[in-house]
């Protein structure tokens, strides 16, 4: 008896790792002959293999970043089959989340899928149920074994064994084991000697330069070349505290003692530290005088150092960042932009650092400044960007920990610098509190962050928006309305530009035009 609707059915594969795909015979052909073996038994039900392979080999279930699934969930949507078959659930995903997705588009498209070793029906409850909790398992031992791979990492460097990463220059690696590169070690203790004595990384750039010590040539496995270039700020930076140098192997902000050799001293080791302290705490009190939070941390376009300079017209007074060479009197040296407004390049430095980073805000009530200027190792200002780079969150210190971050940003004309908010009122020519500017500064912060929450999703509503940080539905709705403000007026408050009487109260509910903004605010 024939059966009386054929059903098209897709097999899915795949393995975590490519390693053995290149056998005649591996673990994708194992699972898809598995598969068509269970699509055979059920030939009486009308059961038939499409002729197109779904196989994804080196690809984790933890992302649904594959080729092959994104091509049959893109089948799924065009309706060209019934069944998916998978040797284990685990195959098709290892996430709750991403399986819940699946099921969603498996039922709104009427596919099911089968587990040749575990046969359900995602049609009913049960079955869904059922899945569930073999995917919360799956998920587990992933989990687990996650932990097991850290907790081994750890155990094996606290015994002192080189468990991979990038090798440090003055090393390289033979039989899984660090061994002293004799050429790079010399360039090593001439650095750390150099260093002690110049007390300044700029001033042993310069002279590493002048010497022609380069960095370590490196083969990626695409075949390019890269390296062999001048060292820059931060990987020396980071080669003055490694304390691989001394023979140890650092883990977690610790280090032990390793199989490898030294190649520095104890003395040089910690002559060196001693300086590097002393310069981080003179670029911190400098910076807590000033108040100029990129202080010692920003350059131009050509690696000067950028300093804080103030300049003051009538009762206002005005911050920037200027090329240090242009006080020489050598402007030819300075990058092409060597002078900027320091609050306008602040909030564009703060901002960008809060959007890439695990917090997308900071709390109103800690030092905001402090937080973000301890994520940043340094600032270049290049034409239309701002080049950022950060320190890794709790990064393995035998390991580069530095990320690149490259914000959209372009100098304020000097008309737009130039430029005062005024107000027909008595306090028109007398600048808004710092204290007022402040918390309006703040409620503006929050409008957007909380109006980016709700457009993304993040949040469920205005009334969650309202539990969560215990204040009214009203007052939420009030913060809200200053995410429309006109951009020049929030740059007028940045720079402390306001008339006096203009607030917080002033602000809330302003009309969507931003030319009626500035006519119900009576500015010019």
């Amino acid at each position: 008896m024939k059966p009386s609707k054929t059903v098209c059915c897709a097999i899915y594969t795949r393995v975590s790792t490519d390693q053995g795909l290149e056998q005649e015979f591996n673990s994708l052909d194992a699972q898809r002959e598995a598969s068509e073996a269970y699509i055979k038994s059920q030939a009486h039900e009308g059961w038939t293999c499409l002729k197109d392979q779904y196989d994804d080999g080196g690809f984790s279930g933890g992302s649904m970043d594959r080729p092959a699934l994104l091509r049959l969930l893109e089948d799924v949507r065009q309706k060209k089959l019934d069944v998916i078959v998978v040797y284990k659930v685990d195959r098709l995903t290892r996430s709750l989340a991403d399986f819940a997705k699946l099921v969603e588009l498996f039922d709104a498209n009427d596919v099911s899928f089968v587990s040749v070793t575990q046969s359900f029906n995602t049609t009913s409850s049960m079955g869904r149920l059922t899945l569930n909790v073999l995917l919360s398992f799956a998920q587990f031992e992933r989990e687990v074994t996650g932990e097991r791979i850290r907790d081994k990492i750890a155990a094996s460097k606290k015994k002192g064994l080189w468990m991979g990463g990038v090798v440090p220059y003055g090393y390289r690696v033979e039989r899984r084991k660090l061994i002293v590169d004799e050429a790079e070690a010399k360039d090593v203790r001439l650095i750390f000697q150099m260093y002690s004595e110049l007390k300044s990384i700029p001033a042993l750039i310069r002279e590493l330069d002048e010497q022609g010590v380069r960095s370590r040539i490196r083969k990626l496995v695409s075949g390019k070349e890269i390296g062999g270039i001048p060292f820059t700020t931060g990987p020396l930076s980071h080669m003055l505290g490694n304390r691989v140098y001394l023979g140890e192997i650092n883990h977690r902000g610790k280090s032990y003692p390793g199989e490898h050799e030294p190649i520095l001293s104890q003395a040089l080791f910690d002559a060196v530290q001693a300086v590097r302290a002393e310069s981080d705490t003179i670029k911190r009190n400098g910076y807590e005088r000033s108040g100029a939070m990129l202080t010692g941390l920003i350059y131009d376009a050509k690696g000067n150092r950028m300093t804080p300079v103030y300049a003051k017209k009538g009762t206002l007074h005005y911050r920037y960042y200027q090329s240090a060479v242009l006080a020489q009197g050598l402007k030819s040296k300075a990058g092409s932009i060597c002078r900027v407004p320091a609050a306008e390049i602040e909030r564009a430095v703060a901002q960008g650092v809060l959007d890439h980073g695990a917090d997308t805000h900071i709390d109103d009530g800690t030092d905001a400044m402090t937080q973000v200027r301890e994520r940043i190792r340094r600032i270049e200002v290049m034409p239309g960007v701002l080049k950022v780079t950060t320190s890794a969150a709790q990064a393995d210190q035998s390991e580069a920990s530095d990320n690149i971050l490259t914000i959209p940003w372009s100098k304020p004309s000097n008309a737009r610098k130039r430029e005062i908010l005024g107000s027909s009122s008595d306090d028109a020519s007398r600048p808004i509190r710092s204290e007022a500017r402040s918390r309006l500064l703040k409620a503006v912060a929050r409008g957007h962050r909380w109006l980016s929450q709700l457009m993304e999703g993040q949040v469920e509503g205005i009334k969650s928006l309202a539990n969560t940080h215990k204040i009214s539905e009203k007052s939420i709705r009030s913060t809200l309305t200053l995410a429309s403000l006109a951009p020049d007026i929030v740059e007028a408050a940045i720079a402390g530009r306001l008339p006096r009487n203009i607030g917080i109260s002033q602000m809330i509910d302003p009309p969507l035009d931003w030319s009626q903004q500035k006519q119900q605010l009576n500015l010019s």
